[in-house]
């Protein structure tokens, strides 16, 4: 019986040494993983990882493999960027097959075309796996789609932070237009920004809102509010990063949506209890 548990035809040619593939790890629920990432982690002989990777999708990995953790939260980064861009050409250069695991999808707000313009800078070949992003993921399990023919025509997301923690310049006019859905990722911080300049440019106080903390993983919380009450929800509940803000019509639907599966949940409930009292 092979060792691995994936083909490796499904990833293309097999990870090459000195090659670094940049994967998407998704939201966190390793489930969500796809084959190919699936099948490139069980390849590598390194794994640089951001925090937002989850120990299950670590653990897919050989034990052999040797593990870098880079991750950066708020103020407080493992790596600058330019140490973690380093440490991928190093490991290549030593002919390590290296892969670089981001939660969710690398090539949003992940960095991820950042650090392929430094591999293509110092020659080293790569290759990039998208992973299903936290919006996706934290929509799907909170009960609510982030489109509907009703309610939103289009989604945006948004970065809730930007670098070096600079002010956050969006054009609010655009994402206060109705009929659509916009999720902040890393919002928290200018949680008070976004409610005041979304109801400044036209949404009113009892738009609905989002609250997705750890989406897609045992932790998971979700929280239904109105733009009005963001801040005050947010402290209230005292939600910590990672959090995603969702800001739309879709969210109404979280109740409704999510209603049968809360009906399979106190089925099944209901069914242990009678089997336990037989």
């Amino acid at each position: 019986m092979p060792s691995h548990r994936v083909s490796y035809d499904l990833a293309e040619a097999p990870l090459a040494h000195g090659e670094v593939a940049i994967i998407g790890a998704g939201p966190g629920d390793p489930g969500l993983l796809t084959l190919r990432a699936l099948s490139l982690i069980e390849q590598a002989d390194c794994l640089v990882y951001d925090r937002l990777v989850s120990r299950e999708v670590l653990a897919l990995a050989s034990p052999r493999a040797r593990r870098f953790y880079v991750g950066k939260a708020s103020r407080c980064h493992a790596l600058t960027q330019d140490e973690t861009n380093a440490l991928l050409v190093r490991l290549a250069r030593e002919g390590r097959r290296v892969v670089r695991l981001k939660g969710g999808d690398p090539y949003i707000f992940g960095r991820g075309g950042e650090e392929a313009e430094v591999l293509i800078e110092h020659g080293v070949g790569f290759r990039v796996v998208p992973g299903i992003t936290s919006a996706q993921g934290c929509a799907a399990y909170g009960g609510f789609p982030l489109t509907h023919r009703d309610y939103a025509q289009s989604v945006t997301f948004v970065t809730g932070h930007c670098k070096g923690d600079g002010d956050l310049a969006l054009n609010w006019a655009s994402l206060a237009a109705p009929h659509q859905t916009t999720v902040f990722y890393m919002g928290l911080a200018n949680a008070e920004l976004i409610r005041r300049e979304l109801q400044r440019n036209g949404l009113p106080a009892d738009h609905p809102v989002a609250l997705v903390e750890r989406g897609t993983t045992p932790e998971q919380r979700r929280v239904i509010t109105c733009l009005g009450e963001l801040v005050e929800t947010i402290e209230r509940e005292e939600l910590r990063p990672p959090t995603l803000i969702v800001v739309g019509e879709v969210v109404r639907l979280a109740d409704t949506l999510a209603q049968p599966v809360a009906e399979e949940a106190a089925f099944i409930e209901g069914e242990a209890l009678a089997q336990v009292a037989l």
